[in-house]
C-alpha cells in the first residue's frame, strides 16, 4: 500500500509541514523507519533527536516546529501513529462460514457474516450477533448471550448464561465464567459454595490472554464499557470493574471488590476483597491494597500508601544499616554518660 502524506493527514486530523505529496509505504519505529516509512515521536527524548531518524515522515506534537524533516503536527501522536498502523495494516478477516467441525447446540442463533472455526463447541441456547469471530478450540457455554463484531481467540473458554457485549475482544486461552474461590468451613473441611451468578462483560471491552474471570456467587461479575486488561489478569467473583479502566499483567483482584471507571492497575498489584477503589485511582506495580482507596489518589507499596510518601519511604530504606549504626552508637554514648552520671552522684 502507498499513500500520500495528504491521505494520511486527513485520517489524523494533522497539519503537515514539509511536501504533502511525500509518497508512505508503511510505519515503523522510530530508530528502525526508512525513507518511504512514517514514524511518531511523542516523548522530548525523540523530538530532540528526530533529525536522526531516516523517517520519511514523523508524527509529531501539534506545537512542534523544529525540524527539517516532512512533520505531521497532530493533538495525539501514539494515537495518530496507531491511527496509521491501522490504515497500512488492518486486521485480518477470516472468511465467513460455520466449520463443519464445529459442534453446535440447540436453538444456535447468529446473525449475518459469522466465522466459526473448527473443533469450536457450542451448547444450547446461544445467541451471537453479526460479524462474530470465534476461534479453533472455542468452548462457549449454554444460554451465553454475544453481541455485534466480537472477535474470540483460540481456547478460549465462556461459560453458561455469560454476556459479552458489541465489539469485545477476547484473547487466546481466557476463561470466562470460571467458579469463584468459595468455600464453607467446619473446622476439619471445606466445603464447595455454589456459584448461581453470571459475568458479564460490557461494549468495547479487551480482555488479554490467559485472564480467568470468575462469576458471581450471586449476581453478576461486571466488567464494564471500555476496559482493557493485559495478559494473565485474575478477577474474582462479584467484582465490577468501571468503565475505561486499565488492568495491567498479573493484577489479581479479590472478591466483591468495586472499581470505579478511568483506574489504572499497573502490574502484579493486589487487591483484598470487599474494598472500593475510586474512579481516577492509578494503583502501582506490585502494591497490596488493604483498604479502600478514595477517588483520584495515587498508591504504591505494600500495604499501599499514598504514592509521595512511598517515594520518602524508598529513599529511607538503602539508609537503614547506616541508621541503625548511628542509633547503637547513640545508645552506647547514653548508656555511658548515664554511667558516669550514676558514679559522679555516689560520690557526692
Amino acid at each position: 500500500m502507498e499513500l500520500s502524506l495528504a491521505t494520511i493527514a486527513e485520517v489524523v486530523n494533522g497539519e503537515i509541514k514539509g511536501d504533502k505529496n511525500k509518497k508512505i509505504c508503511g510505519a515503523a519505529p522510530f530508530d528502525d523507519a526508512s525513507g518511504d516509512e512514517i514514524t511518531f515521536a511523542g516523548h522530548a527524548k525523540f523530538l530532540k533527536n528526530i533529525d536522526e531518524t531516516d523517517a520519511g515522515a514523523v508524527i509529531v506534537p501539534r506545537d512542534f516546529q523544529g525540524s527539517t524533516k516532512n512533520i505531521l503536527q497532530v493533538d495525539n501522536p501514539q494515537l495518530a501513529f496507531a491511527m496509521v498502523l491501522n490504515l497500512f495494516y488492518p486486521p485480518l478477516k477470516p472468511k465467513p462460514g460455520i466449520s463443519s467441525y464445529a459442534c453446535i447446540g440447540k436453538n444456535f442463533v447468529c446473525g449475518r457474516e459469522v466465522s466459526i472455526a473448527p473443533f469450536v463447541m457450542i451448547g444450547n441456547n446461544v445467541t451471537v450477533g453479526h460479524g462474530i469471530t470465534l476461534g479453533p478450540n472455542v468452548v462457549v457455554g449454554d444460554n451465553v448471550v454475544m453481541g455485534n463484531h466480537v472477535k474470540i481467540y483460540p481456547n478460549v473458554t465462556i461459560l453458561e448464561r455469560c454476556t459479552i457485549g458489541n465489539r469485545v475482544i477476547i484473547h487466546a486461552g481466557t476463561v470466562i465464567g470460571s467458579d469463584g474461590f468459595g468455600f464453607a468451613s467446619d473446622g476439619k473441611k471445606y466445603y464447595k459454595i455454589p456459584h448461581t451468578g453470571v459475568v458479564r462483560i460490557d461494549d468495547d471491552v479487551e480482555i488479554g490472554a490467559g485472564n480467568t474471570i470468575d462469576r458471581a456467587t450471586f449476581g453478576k461479575t461486571w466488567i464494564k464499557r471500555g476496559v482493557k486488561t493485559d495478559n494473565l489478569v485474575h478477577i474474582a467473583h462479584n467484582v465490577t470493574v468501571g468503565e475505561d479502566s486499565v488492568l495491567v499483567a498479573q493484577v489479581g483482584i479479590s472478591g466483591s471488590v468495586t472499581i470505579g471507571k478511568n483506574a489504572i492497575l499497573a502490574g502484579q498489584a493486589g487487591v483484598v476483597g470487599h474494598l472500593t477503589i475510586g474512579d481516577n485511582v492509578t494503583i502501582g506495580a506490585q502494591a497490596g491494597v488493604a483498604k479502600s482507596v478514595p477517588g483520584d489518589e495515587v498508591v504504591s507499596g505494600s500495604p499501599a500508601i499514598t504514592h509521595r510518601l512511598w517515594l520518602r519511604v524508598q529513599k529511607i530504606l538503602p539508609r537503614l544499616p547506616e541508621l541503625k549504626r548511628k542509633i547503637e552508637d547513640m545508645e552506647k554514648r547514653l548508656k555511658k554518660i548515664e554511667r558516669t552520671e550514676r558514679e559522679n552522684g555516689e560520690n557526692i
